[in-house]
């Protein structure tokens, strides 16, 4: 006779408790590996740090240092061939199939392990059992499974706990959180937020975000978004179990400076996404003009717009071609795609001092009061009233 196990559930009840620990494995990788390891959002109390370590290593086998180096060179490389699982470098179906055999790969360079992996932990445990003994933790955790839940339910509730985590991390987070989805933000990257709220994934959906604010502990940031990981960092922290160090700014606006100073450059660049998002904004009112004035289709309008949001370096040969044939034919068009660069050059040049960082400002809202196109006039009296 097949042994039982201990508890004798229904088929839902054996589905709710696989849900329920592979939440807590979620939630483990959230808060424990991503927030608080990776990116130093928070701090957490000793319970809750080694509750986490402890359970990742029986539902994952992962090691903390090799987690939050991997990631934190996924942030600093990303996009670019030396990003350990960007789907724009070796293509969706091999990040979100293969994910888990990238991180492995990448788990292996001694190089990405020194310089990406400090301060994780390097207590007794982390030396004496979870690194050395790393898959053993998974091994125990079949046998709980089968002792609790019988042979045949414990060894398909642990496979489930056991591709949980390759498949919505390594897999969907990583592969299309970089490919399709809305985006709050203009990032660099391709990241983007797969869907407003979620569950299954810990608030992880919400990666471009994340991607946006990395130091964040935070990863909604729009009303209708739910991060159910910052919910249980917010309990956590009134129990006195961790404290938050960081969430994203919210955009502040105060009265319009009639001097252009280096408190206002400040305030740009911190609110700089906002800034981005607004302008964007601006430019879309001033393409569905253009488009409407040349007698553009529906077809052809989306088009330019898609390409009319995208850094100019980043876009096909076909399709800067038909950008520029557009650009042409409307100067107010080119001038607002053009003032686009040139406002993103305040926070992306690392080697300017703050004095020509502010007199670029100041001449660039200038020139925009100047224009002569509303849009921007209008868009400029924004920016003088940015604070922090």
């Amino acid at each position: 006779m097949m042994f039982s196990g201990v508890f004798d559930l229904p088929w839902w009840g054996y589905v709710l408790t696989v849900l329920a620990m592979t939440h807590v494995t979620i939630a483990a990788v959230t808060i424990f590996l991503h927030r608080h390891q990776a990116h130093r959002a928070l701090d957490l109390g000793p319970v809750p740090s080694h509750f986490f370590r402890l359970w990742l290593w029986l539902t994952t086998g992962m090691v903390t240092k090799e987690w939050a180096a991997i990631h934190r060179k996924h942030h600093a490389k990303c996009e670019t061939p030396d990003d350990p699982h960007s789907p724009q470098q070796v293509g969706l179906p091999r990040v979100l199939f293969g994910g888990v055999l990238l991180y492995v790969k990448e788990s292996r360079n001694s190089e990405t392990m020194q310089h990406y992996g400090r301060g994780t932990p390097d207590d007794w445990l982390e030396r004496k059992l979870y690194t050395p003994w790393q898959k053993s933790g998974i091994v125990i955790m079949l046998a709980i499974d089968i002792a609790l839940f019988g042979l045949a339910p414990g060894v398909l509730m642990w496979g489930v706990q056991m591709l949980w985590i390759p498949f919505w991390a390594a897999g969907v987070i990583n592969g299309v959180g970089h490919f399709v989805g809305y985006r709050n933000f203009a990032c660099e990257d391709a990241s983007t937020n797969l869907i407003p709220w979620g569950i299954l994934i810990g608030g992880e959906e919400l990666h471009n975000n994340h991607h946006a604010f990395p130091t964040s502990a935070k990863l909604s940031n729009k009303w209708y978004e739910f991060d159910i990981g910052w919910m249980y960092i917010r309990i956590l922290e009134m129990l006195g179990m961790a404290h938050v160090k960081k969430v994203a700014p919210r955009p502040k606006l105060g009265a319009a400076r009639t001097a252009v100073d280096l408190e206002t450059l400040q305030a740009v660049i911190t609110h700089r996404y906002d800034v981005l998002s607004k302008y964007l904004k601006s430019l879309g009112q001033i393409a569905a003009e253009e488009f409407e004035h040349h007698k553009l289709d529906a077809r052809q309008s989306k088009a330019i717009k898609r390409l009319l949001h995208e850094a100019g370096d980043e876009l096909q040969d076909a399709d800067k071609t038909r950008l520029e044939s557009m650009l042409q034919k409307s100067d107010r068009l080119s001038k607002v795609y053009a003032m686009r660069a040139e406002l993103e050059s305040l926070w992306v040049r690392s080697t300017a001092t703050h004095e020509q960082l502010l007199k670029q400002l100041q001449e660039w809202i200038h020139n925009a009061e100047q224009s002569g196109i509303h849009q921007l006039e209008e868009f400029s009296r924004r920016l003088r009233r940015y604070a922090l």
